[in-house]
């Protein structure tokens, strides 16, 4: 963390206070118009100095239109608007470029997950004492919704299998709460346009030899009459796509990390800007 930055935690009578931080939230949205206004209502709720990014992925349900009347009422809405479906991790990849905030969390556009974790998520990111947080469903004392068993086999089965492969231990790989620096991620070439993206950010993570913490999170899942998209086929592109990165990725140094270990400025963000998600 750069030297010159105030980041802390306050210890207050029953919370801790977030100071001088600066989080970039970046939801991608796809035929959400159901959720789309609760979920944005939950973000900026929080009570930190928060970014949120909205990536439409092409909706056609109004979820647009939607976005346009959020950004008029609320100035810390930055809206992105892709050309065409492109996929979740194609719209991911664009808001975490233009993101500007000191750290990033992902946040679907429904609400599945919950806003107020934000603090619990962030707290090993601002000690210090982390570069990537996981939001785990399954080892917290915190609600739960009880959904599909088969459902819950595949995401142990791929968490098992990243962690044999990456030789990391964490207990949900595929969770959408993950919270990064915006220096590393940003630092790191991303490929996979949809369902992709958590097998391959957790190879990419894991190549690189970054300090990764885990948190227990709240879960409100919902079924596919209520909107889940996620199918069976995605799961056996995460399969594919942990083999793949396992086997093309490079190992490479943390230099981010060393860089502000040493006291030295973190990298330009422009420097490390993605490559157009094209």
């Amino acid at each position: 963390m750069p030297a010159n930055q105030d980041f802390g935690l306050i210890e207050g009578s029953s919370t801790l206070r977030f100071k001088a931080m600066k989080l970039s939230v970046v939801m991608p949205v796809y035929n959400e118009r159901a959720t789309l206004r609760p979920v944005v209502d939950r973000v900026l709720s929080v009570a930190l100095d928060i970014e949120l990014i909205c990536v439409d992925d092409g909706s056609r349900d109004g979820s647009r239109e939607i976005l346009a009347e959020l950004k008029a009422e609320h100035p810390q809405i930055r809206t992105l608007l892709q050309p065409k479906n492109m996929g979740k991790g194609a719209a991911l990849h664009r808001g975490i470029r233009e993101a500007t905030g000191d750290f990033i969390i992902i946040q679907d556009a429904d609400l599945e997950y919950d806003p107020a974790d934000y603090t619990v998520l962030l707290e090993p990111l601002i000690e210090g004492s982390a570069d990537v947080v996981y939001g785990s469903r399954f080892p917290s004392g915190r609600p739960h919704r009880v959904l599909y068993f088969w459902h819950s086999v595949g995401n142990r089965i791929l968490t098992l299998l990243s962690n044999a492969l990456t030789n990391i231990n964490i207990s949900d790989m595929e969770t959408c709460y993950k919270a990064f620096r915006r220096e590393v991620i940003q630092s790191i070439h991303l490929e996979e346009k949809r369902f992709g993206f958590e097998p391959e950010i957790t190879v990419k993570i894991a190549k690189r030899k970054l300090r990764i913490y885990e948190v227990g999170i709240s879960y409100w899942g919902r079924t596919y009459e209520e909107g889940k998209k996620i199918q069976w086929k995605d799961g056996v592109r995460a399969l594919w796509c942990l083999v793949k990165y396992c086997i093309t990725e490079p190992s490479v140094q943390r230099e981010v990390e060393m860089q502000t270990d040493r006291g030295a400025p973190a990298a330009n963000p422009a420097q490390n800007r993605l490559p157009p998600a094209d």
